[in-house]
């Protein structure tokens, strides 16, 4: 088959390699019909996460066809349309008991594209199927399912729902990407007083407006505001930035929740020195991908409003023309990118 493999730092390339086979009884072979590029993606080629081998196919979100189960998958069979979870999920140790799946200790956790091959391909094998899938109606579309296999449960979980978001608040989010805009298209369902947007580029702004943004402007006004005025109930930072932490900082009320969805490459300075007295609440997680079915429905009864998310499309031999364009979207207008199998 072919797929995206990483060499080591700054070097992928679209490759012939052996097709998946089942390596234990609750295994599945996957055929991918849809995939995407994430943030992550981008670090792992740029050296940040070095448990990462060379040789690795990348990604870890995918909708598709089953073709092949093991012997202990009992809830699918081939012929199945799932939408393939960015974490794994043994189902059996005391992490997965309590639906934490990102922090499983049974073999699972973020291992797609990460410590085993990943959906960046035309075949994928899923650990754990039974419980690291889930089914996709016919009638949503692939580039509205492909969402749901991390984009939405991270948006969700990692940001609105660590954030404490209540009907009444002010949500501040910053960072206009594809996580931080889904983190908007998700607060809106908890009625919140007023959604703030911060980004640097403006067409993420004008896209912020579109789903579902009270107010979206570059930093520097709209952060000194709030932090002269009572302040967010909930900042989330959606940025990956160092400053984007410091902003998150300055935005958030006494007493108030900063929510990290950003993935770090780099350290972030943490100023105790004016936040020990603000009771302020900092969290920050792995997406567990516990409320994709949730949100599936959510979706079929259309109240996510996804689709500006996605802004480009290829086909899967155009990989690596799909990593350069996603990485530099705030000249490529780049927001979510998919990639489907032709």
């Amino acid at each position: 088959m072919r797929a995206l493999v990483y060499h080591g730092p700054a070097q992928i390339s679209w490759d012939t390699v052996p097709d998946p086979a089942i390596e234990d009884a609750t295994d599945a072979i996957v055929r991918v019909d849809a995939t995407t590029v994430c943030g992550s993606d981008l670090h792992i080629r740029r050296g940040d996460f070095h448990e990462v081998r060379p040789g690795t196919v990348l990604g870890h979100e995918a909708v598709g066809e089953i073709v092949e189960v093991g012997g202990e998958v009992h809830h699918l069979r081939p012929g199945d349309q799932v939408i393939v979870s960015s974490v794994s999920a043994c189902g059996e140790c005391g992490e997965c008991r309590d639906a934490m799946y990102g922090q499983c200790r049974g073999g699972g956790g973020w291992i797609l594209g990460n410590l085993i091959n990943g959906t960046q391909a035309e075949l994928v094998r899923v650990p754990f199927a039974d419980r690291s899938t889930t089914g996709r109606p016919s009638s949503l579309p692939l580039d509205e399912a492909v969402l749901l296999a991390e984009l939405l449960p991270t948006a969700y979980e990692v940001g609105v729902r660590n954030g404490h978001v209540c009907p009444g608040d002010t949500v501040a989010v910053v960072g206009a990407g594809p996580v931080g805009l889904a983190a908007v298209v998700v607060a809106r369902l908890y009625s919140p007083r007023r959604i703030i947007v911060v980004d640097l580029a403006d067409a993420r702004l004008e896209v912020a407006v579109r789903v579902g943004a009270d107010a979206a402007e570059s930093p520097g006004k709209m952060i000194a505001g709030l932090s002269e005025g009572p302040g967010a109930d909930v900042a989330i930072e959606a940025s990956g930035d160092p400053e984007g932490f410091v902003l998150c900082t300055r935005a958030v009320r006494a007493g108030g929740h900063i929510a990290n969805i950003g993935t770090h490459g780099k350290p972030a300075t943490l100023h105790l020195e004016s936040l020990w007295r603000k009771n302020v609440t900092i969290s920050t997680g792995q997406v567990d991908t516990s409320s994709t079915p949730w949100l599936l429905e959510l979706m079929r009864s259309g109240r996510l409003p996804v689709s500006p998310l996605v802004t480009h499309t290829f086909g899967l031999d155009r990989m690596e023309d799909a990593y350069e364009v996603f990485a530099h979207g705030t000249t490529t207008g780049a927001l979510k990118v998919v990639l489907h199998r032709e």
